[in-house]
This record gives C-alpha cells, structure tokens and sequence, in this order.
C-alpha cells in the first residue's frame, strides 16, 4: 500500500469517527430536549385544559373504539344481510321465501326445457347442459334481479339521505327533539326513506333504544352513509355535544361522497362501454357464423369436443366479464 493511499484512508477513518461522535452527542441531547418539551407541553396542556373537556374526550374515545371494535365484530361475522330473507328485505319487494324458492323453481324449468327446445332435442346435445342452463337459470336470474332491485332502492335512499339529514339539522336548531325530527322525515319523506324511518319510528315508541333501532336500519339497508349516521348519533347520546353541528358535517361528507361518486361513474364510462363491447363480441360473431355458414358451426353444440370448448370458453368469458367488472367497480 502506497504512502498516499494510508493518508487518505487515514483521514477518511478519523473524519467518519469525529462525525459518529458528533451525530451521538448532538442526538442525545436533542432527545433529550424533545423528551423535555414534550412533558412540559402535556403537563401545560392538561393544567390548562378544562378537566370536564378531558373526561368528555376520554369517553368519546371510548365510544368510538367500542363502536369500532362492534363494526369489525360485523365485518368478520359476515352473516347479517347475506341470507335471502334479508335480502328480499333490502330489495323492498312484497314477497315471501316460497314465493322466491317457487319462483326459482319455475326459472329452472323454463332454462332446462327452453335449452332443450333450442337444440331441437338433438341426441348429440349431452344432458349435462340443458342441466347446467337449468341449475344458471333457477340459482341465478332470481337472485340477480333480487340484486339489481336492492341496488337500486339503496341508490333512491343514498341520493334522499343527505336531505333527511338537513331536515334533522334544522328541526334541532329550531328546539325540536330527535325523536320529532325522524317522525317528520317519516311523513314528509319519498320512498323507500319514509319507510325506513318509519320502522324506525315505531321501534322506539315501544321502547327500543335509539341505537338499537338504528343499528336495525343500517342491517335492513347495510351502505355506509347508515353506518356514518347511526355513529354520529351514537357518540353524541353517550358523549355530548353539539347535535346539528356534527350532523351538518355528515351532511356535508354524505354529499361530497355522491359527488365523487358521480365524478368516479363518469371518468370510468368509457372503461364499461369498452367491457360491454369486448364481452359482447364473442355472442355476435356465433350467431354472425350461424346466420351465415351453420354447418360451420353446429358442429360445437354436436361433438363432444364442441362441447368440451363450449365449456372452456364459457369459463373464460366469465373470468374475463369478472376481472373486467372488478377492475371498473369502485365501492367506497
């Protein structure tokens, strides 16, 4: 090693050391400090603070964490509205389970005997799928109209909510008490808002705690602007506060959320006209080919191979329209 290089690697070793002791020192001591500050700005502020202040924060925080931990409970239990029972409750629709289950039944038979029809009892059709269009047809149009109708009855009750929130504001500000003000919204409200409350309105006139009752009508319509409601009124009965305040700003939240909702509907239209055509194009060229040439294409729905690409295909449309469905969705 050259004279050179030892006086270099020398210097750069004592100048990393006095560094290191520098970084130590100066570290420590403004741990220190900051430490210091900090107990002295705690200690100034709960001397300076109103003790009442403190104790009303310590039980809203209290109230808070139970209600989240109550939410979390919900959310891993995953049962409450997942039945048909509950559904069909969502929905809003005057039917019964056996009207439901009959009404499968009948989409089952009509999807099996409508497939038979179809391929004009053909022996090469294999009984597997006049099956399998049953099974589609009674386990899954029911449910997704059952499905269609509750999102658009949540949709009538998210864009009247923000409005029934206003009324509540006002009508506190005017000395009306809570009760009253969802009586009010009961009566005055459209549909399918008037209804909810009104449930509402006759579970705590036979006793049930506001809470409870609200806790009913976020399980009968599970969206979050219930959930927000339901907390807001929760913190404020247990915790205190200004009611009207805290409501216009949820008012305020619910508004914004239906505003980026929209904005979200339209930046992503383009992506579901897209989805639409890419989903659809398969369908239109078979029946293109079958309108044409259908010897060309019989043979599908005649062979066992045809069939075993039927299938295949079917599969990978499906995971295609999912895939593309959920990268389109946004649910917040």
């Amino acid at each position: 090693m050259t004279p050179e290089i030892m006086t270099y690697a020398i210097a750069g070793l004592a100048f990393i050391a006095i560094t290191a002791l520098g970084f130590a020192f100066a570290g420590g001591d403004r741990g220190k400090q900051s430490k210091r500050l900090k107990s002295i700005s705690d200690g100034a502020r709960v001397r300076v603070g109103d003790s009442g202040a403190v104790a009303r924060r310590k039980q809203m925080d209290a109230t808070t964490k139970a209600l989240r931990d109550r939410e979390e409970a919900n959310r891993k239990r995953r049962t409450v509205g997942r039945s048909i029972e509950d559904r069909i409750k969502q929905s809003g629709l005057s039917i019964t389970m056996p009207m439901f289950w009959i009404g499968s039944g009948i989409c089952a038979v009509v999807g099996g005997v409508g497939m038979l029809v179809g391929a004009g009892f053909n022996q090469g059709v294999m009984l597997l799928v006049p099956l399998g269009m049953a099974f589609a047809s009674g386990f899954g149009l029911p449910r997704w109209f059952l499905g269609m109708a509750i999102a658009r009855r949540q949709k009538k009750f998210v864009g009247q909510f923000a409005d029934a929130i206003d009324v509540i504001v006002r009508g506190v500000k005017s000395g009306l008490p809570l009760n009253e003000c969802l009586r009010m919204i009961a009566k005055e409200s459209p549909q399918p808002l008037a209804a909810e409350f009104q449930v509402v309105c006759d579970a705590i006139a036979m006793g049930v705690p506001v809470d409870q009752a609200l806790h009913k009508m976020y399980q009968r319509t599970p969206i979050q602007e219930v959930n927000f409601f339901n907390i807001v009124l929760n913190i404020q009965q247990k915790a205190g506060g200004n009611l009207s305040e805290a409501l216009g700003n949820l008012s305020g939240v619910l508004r914004s959320r239906k505003l980026l909702r929209e904005k979200i509907k339209a930046f992503s239209s383009e992506a579901k006209a897209s989805a639409m055509i890419i989903g659809s194009l398969p369908i239109i060229v078979m029946l293109l080919v079958y309108m044409t040439t259908p010897a060309y294409i019989m043979s599908l729905f005649t062979s066992d191979f045809g069939h075993l690409l039927l299938l295949i295909a079917a599969g990978l449309m499906g995971a295609g329209i999912y895939i593309m469905r959920s990268m389109i969705n946004f649910n917040f």
